[in-house]
């Protein structure tokens, strides 16, 4: 894995719920900004959007890292490789940078998509492969049926969620996290702590929380369709959190409050 996908997939921006100009304007000014990591799925249903906007964008193909997720409707073996497939044309694209699954299989039985994964990944449909949504015990299981790397598990992660369990798997088995819900739909917003601390370094809120999440060892999708969030929320690298600062926003982790649950999404799994 080189340097360039790392220090690129450190950042992405993600596209749900956008769609349609929305979409291909949000990615316009993303790029401007310098964002080269750009995160989609078949579930989201703008793939072609994405695609349009990074063709279009003036930005070469090899400085980009594409990140697309197979639905779980598609993981039928008979389903799974076309279904890539339509999403690479839709993307204008050969390949995705990384290819994820972006749920558990409804019935519990992770290896079957795992190994289509993997197989999409040998036919040159995907450079890297990965998970999302899995628990600690599926991250175990995934790495010993995949014969190779699983470079994420993209989750909900954000200060008022503890997912200590999960950044300990991570650990275990090699398998880094990346966000989703990064700053929790906007509820962090209501925590005067973020605003107090960012006050100190010169910086918002979001970008505290931003911060916090990197400093966690955890990659970020972030969204806005805004250019000045779009531009506040790449620019979290010039500075760092203190220890102190870290450990304030630690201890709100224990709110637990949790977006993507059961009411929203009915085949998830039950979370650690």
């Amino acid at each position: 894995m080189s340097i360039y996908f790392q220090q690129t997939y450190q950042r992405a921006f993600g596209t749900y719920p956008l769609r349609g100009e929305t979409c291909r304007q949000a990615i316009a000014a993303a790029l401007a900004t310098g964002y080269r990591a750009f995160d989609t799925a078949q579930m989201y249903e703008n793939e072609s959007e994405v695609g349009e906007a990074l063709a279009g964008g003036g930005v070469p193909r090899a400085e980009l890292c594409i990140t697309t997720k197979v639905g779980v409707e598609n993981f039928a073996n008979h389903l799974f490789l076309a279904s890539v497939e339509r999403s690479l044309k839709a993307l204008r694209t050969d390949y995705a940078d990384v290819l994820l699954l972006h749920w558990p299989a409804v019935d519990g039985n992770i290896a079957p998509p795992l190994r289509q994964l993997q197989k999409a990944q040998e036919k040159g449909l995907a450079r890297h492969i990965g998970i999302s949504n899995h628990t600690a015990r599926m991250m175990r299981d995934a790495k010993a049926i995949v014969d190779v790397p699983l470079v994420t598990n993209q989750v909900e992660f954000h200060p008022l969620l503890n997912q200590d369990v999960l950044l300990a798997a991570a650990t275990e088995t090699g398998i880094p996290l990346s966000s989703y819900c990064s700053v929790a739909r906007g509820k962090v917003f209501e925590v005067p702590l973020f605003a107090e601390i960012g006050a100190l370094y010169g910086k918002s809120a979001a970008q505290i929380v931003l911060r916090w999440i990197l400093q966690k060892g955890v990659s970020l999708n972030t969204m806005s369709t805004k250019p000045d969030n779009i531009r506040a929320n790449f620019d979290i690298m010039d500075f760092t959190l203190s220890s102190i600062d870290m450990a304030r926003i630690e201890a709100l982790t224990h709110t637990n409050y949790r977006i993507v649950g059961r009411d929203l999404v009915p085949y998830a799994p039950e979370w650690d």
